[in-house]
């Protein structure tokens, strides 16, 4: 699963490299060998269950331009109108973000957005589903770049509050 320890680290699995360490987490990213864009694809590869893994989606708060992060289960969809209700003020909106947005606000391309070490400071939202599982991942800053947590590392490491978020899961 790890690429081998001569392989230097991409900056941006650095950059949250550096974040973990500072804040005392236990778990230091790995390099998987395949790529994880997707929820599914990083699931695969870890052998997991889809729902442990921790997945990064960047909206864009139209009122100020500002980046809004939610941590969501990989297995739920977001409910934007929850996070805009959550996040904007009366009558504000939230509109998709696109791969430039991500990439300027976050330091990350899209598929390697991580919960923390961005650019700008996001506004983060964690999905509550999360508290499903005791262990999940989280992309590192990089496409094969992810790191091992917990949901109650998670609120720690971000600081971010836990709200209802998704989509309820069809019958």
């Amino acid at each position: 699963m790890n690429l081998s320890a001569s392989v230097p680290l991409p900056p941006g699995v650095l950059r949250v490299t550096e974040v973990l360490a500072a804040l005392g987490h236990p778990h230091a990213p790995v390099m998987l060998d395949d790529a994880a864009r997707t929820a599914q694809q990083a699931a695969d590869v870890l052998g997991v269950a889809l729902g442990q893994i921790a997945k990064s989606i960047i909206f864009r708060r139209k009122s100020d331009d500002a980046a809004v992060l939610v941590i969501t289960s990989g297995d739920l969809r977001v409910d934007e109108k929850k996070v805009q209700a959550i996040v904007c003020a009366e009558g504000g909106k939230l509109g998709r973000a696109d791969a430039d947005f991500v990439k300027a606000k976050t330091g990350f391309s899209i598929g390697g957005v991580s919960p923390l070490a961005h650019a700008e400071p996001p506004v983060t939202l964690i999905d509550d589903q999360l508290f499903r599982f005791d262990v999940i991942w989280a992309a590192a800053g990089h496409p094969h770049g992810v790191f091992r947590l917990t949901p109650d590392d998670l609120t720690r490491l971000t600081g971010a509050p836990v709200h209802d978020v998704t989509v309820p899961p069809s019958p």
